[in-house]
């Protein structure tokens, strides 16, 4: 049986380079829809020069992380042969999305305004780092920056240590995906009133989105999220890394019903009542108590151990180092790692998709090399063999 995508007849057209853009788009052409990403003919999309490990005749593997299941024409947005063919592509198309700086798509015509007459359904979803309406239109921004400016270096890390960001650009991957989100939700008004618009989702707005409940505890009570030790949840206690003697592992008495069953199955039942520990209040009072305690016993056993005890009982994981993290296998188990052949790697391995669909994964293909579905593209867009060729001699694809 087939799996479902119920993304199939849809097509989007993506100016799109590096993280955020094609992190959402990639999860529409898992989802079935026809995703064309445009790129610069000379060099294509910056993500593609990305190393330290490379393919054959330098072909990135970063870039497949981003854009498996789609196809490649390259195209010069910026000349007028080139417009007309976004024009024409965009006629048929459902959705036009970009990723570049905030000042640029109006300026390309990849806006609602400049592509309703060709299409007044086209939904135009834009993800730039400040935004398009504002004095920041014309920054360039990056993860990192929105991650410093939005709070969470500063709630990152030990509490007498420097400011710490992400291991991941997870405020890319965040804002990718919230483009996916509403430009969804666009789509499905378009496709019922006949009526497209803009989506505009920035990454620090993501960023800053993210910052959640420690934000509504500050504009409401004034109250300024710290770092604890060890990565501890701001209010429950247990809820932190502990060592055990080969190794960390997280440990989380969330709420209160965790609290005495940790403590019975770790053989420490006399915590339960002891007065300094016997409420949340009081144990997160108390953290600092506490944490020496479960320490000596953690630190008896090897992490192995305390998980044979807590899994399936109480919220409870290892701390693996990425190689342990993606060698688990409990990520065969449920489907997580995929191999897909590319042209200069039969059996490249890759992450599946997180969506599953009638309990199924998405199903993935190889990253498209540069161009290489541009005659496919303008073939169907009506262009003969000739005039394909003029195009590329003179540089527009």
């Amino acid at each position: 049986m087939s799996v479902k995508q119920p993304l199939k007849g849809f097509r989007v057209l993506s100016a799109e380079q590096y993280g955020a853009g094609p992190y959402g788009t990639m999860f529409l052409a898992q989802l079935g829809a026809d995703v064309i990403k445009i790129e610069p003919p000379k060099g294509g999309d910056t993500a593609r020069h990305v190393g330290p490990h490379w393919l054959r005749d330098q072909e990135s593997l970063y870039f497949q992380s981003f854009n498996l299941n789609k196809r490649s024409l390259t195209l010069d947005l910026r000349s007028e042969q080139g417009i007309e063919i976004l024009h024409k592509l965009a006629k048929d198309a459902h959705v036009v999305a970009n990723n570049l700086r905030g000042d640029v798509p109006a300026k390309i015509g990849l806006d609602y305004e400049s592509l309703k007459s060709v299409n007044p359904a086209i939904v135009c979803a834009h993800v730039s780092a400040y935004g398009r309406d504002n004095e920041r239109a014309k920054w360039p921004g990056y993860d990192y920056l929105m991650q410093a400016e939005a709070g969470f270096c500063a709630l990152t890390g030990e509490p007498d240590g420097p400011p710490v960001r992400f291991g991941l650009s997870m405020v890319d991957f965040m804002s990718g995906t919230q483009m996916a989100v509403g430009l969804l939700a666009a789509l499905l008004d378009a496709q019922r009133s006949g009526e497209g618009c803009d989506v505009d989702v920035d990454l620090l707005s993501a960023a800053v989105h993210q910052t959640s409940y420690p934000a509504l505890w500050y504009m409401n009570e004034g109250d300024i999220t710290q770092r604890a030790p060890r990565g501890a949840h701001p209010s429950a206690t247990p809820s932190q890394m502990f060592k055990a003697s080969d190794g960390w592992m997280f440990v989380m008495a969330q709420i209160p019903k965790f609290w005495p069953i940790l403590c019975e199955r770790i053989g420490e039942a006399e915590l339960i009542t002891d007065p300094r520990f016997d409420s949340p209040a009081k144990r997160l009072e108390n953290r600092a108590e506490l944490s020496p305690l479960l320490d000596a016993v953690f630190s008896t056993q090897p992490v192995a151990h305390w998980l044979e005890l807590l899994q399936g009982y109480m919220p409870v994981a290892p701390v693996y180092n990425l190689d342990q993290a993606l060698d688990n296998p409990w990520l065969e188990t449920i489907g997580m790692r995929d191999t897909v052949s590319h042209p200069d790697n039969a059996a490249m391995d890759v992450l599946s998709s997180p969506i599953k669909l009638n309990g199924e994964r998405l199903p993935n293909k190889a990253g498209p090399l540069l161009g290489a579905d541009s005659d496919a593209i303008l073939a169907e867009a009506g262009y003969d063999e000739d005039a394909i060729a003029k195009l590329r001699a003179s540089g527009v694809i």
